[in-house]
């Protein structure tokens, strides 16, 4: 190391890195004494880990102070830099270190970015205990880890820092800062907001704004004009497309237009393709409300193609129309459930034909074999219906769509009802 290296500035988010594991926020969790990591360090038994969670919330910093904890050499790899010749030579290291009754406890960051016959390479090490890996990774690792290595870890979550996280961050950073930072309250909060639940990020805003020059107290829009934005955090390829996209269904689903329009405004502010949230929506028109409002689905491609000629920004008034029409609309999975009855019971009996009586005769020999034979033509019969059986004999008393009592399902059902009716009434 240079002799002057401890004179070089270093950023406040490295100069304000906890020393100790209870100095670490917003993982109380795992930390607390009833935390796995709290009831690990307390035992004196640290397992193989992995570290799931999104950016800034701690995941270097804990393996860094458990390795201190548990008295094992701490090494960092970053997959993004390293490949299986790396690995080997820290491998062999260990195995030296090992022999001579040390441990080492290996950090790697971004794990889900080796492939998968790298992430085989740790398996031996892991095994008979040359190494303990501790892995962080921001994806699901159920998605991006290989089945043996997960065997061999314990998947532990890290939370995004909530508000009471960030703001003990911000205060313990003005003591070490030596003055308050210049805000209204309301700046503060603003502040708060932008970091996102990301603890570096925010130290990072925090030291922008207490070098700034002057006297001036930042109100929200002096924080704004100072500041540059941060972007909203939405990984179109990654989980968080999935599970934003996850939200917004089930908030249609669950009539809740509030959470709806925000899981939406989500997507469109994090960069999201707007066919993506049509799409969905779609889904949702029919999967969920169905019949019970046949003009949820005419609505959302009516919006989908208003959106496509007008264009964003003022395009967003159809896309809100269309998901408070369908998350307000009352809802119903009968047309979907029966089409998937329906499904099944095809699965089982395609061997079946339809009634003769319902089936076309072009030729003389087919009409002497009975096709066509007894079909009414209901135009002709009173109400335009003749109450005849078009299901295979074997599956007439199959039943696939039940409509329920919900918006105009209700009248569905009354016109079933009625033309049961009309059946039982002529013998049918």
């Amino acid at each position: 190391m240079s002799l002057f290296a401890g004179q070089a500035p270093r950023p406040l988010a490295d100069r304000m890195r906890p020393a100790h594991l209870h100095e670490v926020v917003g993982q109380d969790h795992l930390l607390g004494p009833e935390g796995p990591l709290g009831r690990m360090v307390a035992a004196g038994a640290l397992s193989s880990l992995i570290l799931w969670g999104p950016p800034g919330t701690g995941k270097t910093t804990i393996a860094r102070l458990l390795a201190e904890v548990s008295d094992l050499h701490f090494e960092a790899i970053s997959a993004i830099q390293s490949g299986v010749v790396e690995l080997r030579k820290i491998f062999e290291a260990a195995r030296r270190r090992r022999e001579g009754g040390q441990g080492t406890l290996l950090f790697c960051d971004e794990i889900h970015r080796f492939n998968r016959a790298q992430q085989d390479a740790f398996l031996p090490v892991v095994e008979d205990g040359t190494v303990t890996l501790v892995g962080a990774t921001t994806e699901n690792p159920s998605f991006e880890l290989n089945g043996a290595l997960l065997s061999r870890c314990r998947v532990l979550v890290l939370r995004a820092l909530d508000e009471a996280a960030l703001g003990a961050l911000v205060a313990r950073a003005e003591a070490a800062l030596g003055a308050p930072l210049r805000l209204t309250d309301e700046a503060r909060a603003a502040l708060l907001s932008l970091a996102g639940g990301d603890g570096r990020y925010l130290l990072n805003l925090v030291e922008q704004v207490a070098t700034l020059p002057g006297e001036e107290v930042l109100d929200p829009a002096g924080l704004g004009r100072v500041l540059q934005r941060r972007m909203a955090t939405h990984d179109k390829a990654g989980d968080g497309h999935y599970d934003l996209l996850s939200a917004f269904h089930k908030s249609l689903r669950g009539s809740d237009v509030q959470a709806a329009l925000y899981y939406a405004a989500r997507m469109m502010v994090g960069g999201e393709a707007p066919e993506v949230v049509f799409r969905r929506l779609l889904c949702a028109a029919s999967e969920d409300v169905g019949t019970a409002d046949p003009q949820a689905m005419v609505q959302v491609i009516s919006a989908w193609d208003a959106y496509e000629r007008v264009g964003w920004p003022e395009a967003k008034l159809f896309m809100a129309q269309a998901i408070t029409y369908v998350a307000t609309a009352p809802k119903s999975n009968a047309a979907y459930m029966g089409f998937t009855r329906a499904l099944a019971a095809a699965e089982r009996s395609a061997h079946l034909p339809p009634p003769l009586s319902v089936l076309n005769a072009p030729t003389k020999m087919m009409k002497e074999l009975g096709y066509h034979a007894g079909y009414q033509y209901d135009h002709d019969a009173p109400e335009a219906y003749a109450g005849q059986d078009f299901l295979p004999e074997a599956l007439r008393a199959e039943i696939f769509f039940t409509p329920n009592e919900r918006g105009f399902e209700r009248e569905i059902r009354k016109r079933l009802d009625y033309w049961a009716g009309l059946k039982a009434r002529r013998g049918g």
